[in-house]
């Protein structure tokens, strides 16, 4: 009996040493197969440029092939929507223009950034009309608190808020009435009207009167001493002076009559009752 258990055990050591012989055998054989396959291979693709370049196009289009399908994104943006920003950093800015921009940024609450490119635009217009540029901004602060979509009960627009129906022609140049919302165009016109109540009047409180429709009316509202208030602190800051910021001045009502209509009389400096509203009307040639 012992001797058949013996036997038996031999026997199966034989088999599993024979079975494991041949897989060492077969898998020795199979790696060195695939070393002479992959060495051919290289060869092939050494010496045939056509077919690396083959191999190369079938190997990117399969690995495409299994890249996940990404998103579409649900808005497009533009590379070239820079060009229609509005805005500009501010540490660019000549050091007076920068104070006046921050500043105003800090009272009004807008950014400092598109303020940059209105207080820039202020610079310009002053150095080329000869009036002080912070009065410029001082109006644009009192009319709109730099709200370059603002518009009032009676149609004034933007940020200058010019009566855009009666001073359309003054746009066009520019490509048109819906140009009034472009804050640098607005703030253009509205200079140009402010020159022509300010050389109707001939003196700066007077054009101020005429630019709020009040040429003709007892009181005012208190429009022209706002805006001269603004312009004082504004060129305090441009000054390098440390002034304090207050609540952003309330727009001022402007006068009910003669902000109704254009003027109909005659005289097209005279309202439809003795006020004279020069920012409304189309002024004298």
């Amino acid at each position: 009996m012992k001797q058949a258990l013996a036997a038996t055990a031999q026997g199966l050591r034989t088999v599993v040493s024979d079975v494991a012989d041949g897989f060492f055998e077969i898998t020795h054989n199979g790696f060195a197969l695939l070393g002479l396959a992959t060495v051919f291979a290289a060869i092939a693709l050494v010496a045939r440029p056509d077919l690396r370049q083959s191999g190369e196009e079938q190997l990117m289009g399969w690995l495409q092939s299994r890249r996940p399908v990404p998103e579409a994104p649900l808005v497009d943006l533009e590379p070239s929507a820079i060009e229609r920003t509005t805005a500009a950093l501010p540490q660019d800015l000549p050091k007076q223009q920068a104070a006046v921009a921050y500043w105003l940024s800090k009272k009004y609450r807008v950014a400092a950034e598109p303020l940059s490119v209105l207080v820039a635009e202020a610079y310009d217009l002053g150095k080329r009309t000869k009036l002080d540029p912070t009065l410029i901004l001082a109006i644009v602060a009192v009319e709109s608190s730099f709200n370059p979509f603002a518009q009032s009960h009676v149609g004034a627009q933007g940020l200058m808020q010019v009566m855009t129906r009666v001073h359309g022609d003054k746009y066009e140049p520019a490509g048109g009435t819906l140009t009034a919302f472009d804050p640098v165009t607005n703030m253009r016109v509205g200079v140009k009207v402010l020159m022509e109540c300010i050389s109707r009047a001939g003196s700066i409180e007077g054009g101020l009167r005429y630019y709020v429709g009040a040429a003709n009316l007892p009181d005012d509202g208190g429009y022209a001493a706002k805006v001269m208030a603004e312009h004082e602190r504004l060129r305090q800051v441009a000054g390098g002076r440390n002034v304090p910021t207050t609540a952003p001045a309330l727009r001022v009502q402007q006068p009910a009559a003669p902000a109704a209509a254009p003027a109909t009389t005659t005289d097209a400096k005279t309202g439809p009752e003795g006020g004279q509203k020069v920012a409304m009307v189309a002024a004298d040639s």
